[in-house]
């Protein structure tokens, strides 16, 4: 199971994180990755950690003045990175493009959709993976996995329609090892959070016991 921390804009220390979930990558051997503000890539990165991009633009180089180009965030040492997430939602067109640019830049790929309908149909353009999070249960205390199963076994099985190479994440409400094994009782092949880690008084604490059943 993978699992991606996604930052946010959360007044956090994103090194501390960062460092946290290095050290319990280490320690346990389970894949953890922290997506940081554009801003703190290359901080990140620096400590070792597996490390994704919240967002990455649709565009090349050229004149696209706030944009997030692929090949910067991949120079500040993402490996991978978000697309489409709920709180940064693209147009189909626009989704196709960013995949294009991560590509040419190498960076693994992660489509967020709200629902299987979404999922199916963004696993039509290849990603590496993709992440079902309805928006309803983002930042709250229940985990799509208890609150509607449904919604995580039918974006499998619409991915699966597609695609059967491009893995299938469950995010919104993730937060304990409880949800992240019923996540993959029911076909995902990891998560996306953010409070639960993000939000921790003790994020390193927190990981410890997300990861502690796949001990």
């Amino acid at each position: 199971m993978f699992v991606l921390v996604n930052l946010k804009a959360y007044p956090c220390d994103p090194v501390a994180v960062a460092e946290a979930a290095h050290d319990v990558a280490e320690s346990t051997g389970a894949r953890i990755a922290i997506a940081p503000q554009a801003a703190d890539l290359a901080a990140v990165a620096d400590t070792g950690v597996e490390t994704w991009a919240q967002h990455v633009s649709p565009n090349d180089y050229g004149s696209h003045t706030g944009s997030t180009l692929a090949e910067r965030a991949a120079a500040a040492g993402a490996e991978g990175t978000l697309l489409n997430h709920s709180e940064n939602r693209m147009k189909l067109a626009d989704i196709d493009a960013s995949l294009e640019a991560a590509k040419r830049a190498g960076l693994e790929t992660c489509v967020c959709g709200n629902n299987p309908a979404q999922i199916g149909a963004v696993t039509a353009l290849g990603p590496d993976s993709v992440a079902v999070e309805p928006p309803e249960l983002i930042g709250g205390d229940v985990s799509v996995a208890s609150a509607d199963p449904d919604i995580v076994t039918d974006a499998v099985a619409a991915a699966e329609a597609v695609d059967d190479d491009v893995d299938v994440y469950c995010g919104a409400g993730i937060s304990t090892g409880d949800d992240l094994d019923a996540a993959g009782d029911l076909g995902a092949s990891g998560v996306l959070l953010a409070s639960g880690v993000a939000k921790a008084d003790d994020p390193k604490a927190a990981l410890e016991a997300l990861v502690a059943p796949l001990a």
